[in-house]
Order: structure tokens, then sequence, then C-alpha cells
């Protein structure tokens, strides 16, 4: 019977964390067999005008941690970084904006104890009131997310063959290691599924 509930307590746990992962969005070229795709080399984004309004500073640190992560990750998966003619291109974008968000809370009166005078006992009672549920607040509340995109380009063409994005929310004003790797790592995911 213990064994039972331990089995059904650690399902639950594993149930709970998967729905913990990031989310990842794909947009692929569906004419493209990305099974062929042994080799890569990063390349440098083309700036628009007017790009820079959400872009996150990326420092030549976060820089080299996204590059890591995704050099790690795809390494493992068999692709290999070449200097000259390699399969694909990669390109990474790094974005920040400020959401806002309504979080909704339960709110509950406040106990009490209110002390009543008993006549036939001459004494004082305490009756005691728990809270209640009174309803809802609802507050507005400013986050930062983080979006990190990782756009794949066909190195004979140059056309984009498939796109992976993720947002999470950041707690500073720049993307953390632990948020880099588990973002890259959804991506990296999301890509060996279609390939």
């Amino acid at each position: 019977m213990k064994k039972t509930t331990w089995m059904a307590g650690g399902l639950m746990v594993m149930v709970i964390l998967s729905g913990c992962g990031s989310t990842v969005y794909v947009q692929k070229d569906k004419t493209f067999d990305l099974g062929k795709i042994k080799t890569y080399s990063w390349t440098s984004a083309v700036k628009n005008k007017g790009d820079d309004a959400n872009k996150a500073k990326i420092n030549d640190l976060t820089d080299r941690k996204i590059r890591e992560s995704v050099d790690k990750n795809l390494e493992a998966n068999g692709w290999k970084e070449v200097n000259r003619n390699p399969d694909v291109f990669l390109v990474y974008d790094v974005v920040i904006e400020k959401e806002d968000r309504t979080v909704t809370t339960p709110a509950y009166s406040y106990p009490f104890t209110r002390w009543y005078y008993n006549p036939w006992g001459r004494r004082w009672v305490p009756v005691y009131y728990p809270s209640q549920f009174i309803g809802y607040d609802s507050n507005v509340e400013t986050i930062k997310e983080g979006t990190l995109t990782l756009t794949m380009m066909d190195a004979s063409t140059d056309k984009t063959i498939w796109q992976g994005w993720t947002t999470s929310q950041v707690n500073g004003r720049r993307l953390t290691d632990r948020e880099i790797n588990s973002n890259v790592k959804a991506i990296i995911k999301k890509l060996n599924k279609q390939g």
C-alpha cells in the first residue's frame, strides 16, 4: 500500500514538473529536409531601422553564453560547427519587453473575537469569528518578458528554413545563465522533434 502511495506521489510530481517547461513556438519551411543538416556556422543579424526599441543590450559575456549553450545542445545531436561550407547559418535574437499582467488573488475578512457577558454564569465568554471569503482582489503588475529566438538559414540560398522562439519571465535586466540554458534546451528539443 505504501509503495503504491509513493508511486502515485512520484507520478504527480512528474506531471507537475513537466508543465513547468518553456513553451516553444516554431515556424519552418516544409520543403526543406532538416534531417540532412550536419554542419552549421554562426552569422550576424542584419539590423533594420527602429530595431533597437525592444532589443536587449547583449554584452559579450551573454553572447558567449547563448552561443555556448546552443553549441553544446547541437553537438549532443551530432551537429558540428564549421568555418567553411556549412549546411546552415544560425543567428539568435533576444527581445526584452515590459508586459502588464492582471493578477487575481482571493480576499478574506480578518478573523476576530467578540466578548459577550453571560448573566447566568456571571462571566464574559469569547466567541470566535473565523475569516471568510469575501471576493477577489485584482492588481495589475508590470513584469519583464524575455524572448529568445533561434533562426536557421539555408547556406546555399540564404532563406530562412526554421525558426524557434520561447518567452519567459525575466527577473533582472539581463538573462541569467539558468534562463539561457533552459530556453535554449527547450528550443533545440523542439528542433530535434522536427528533424
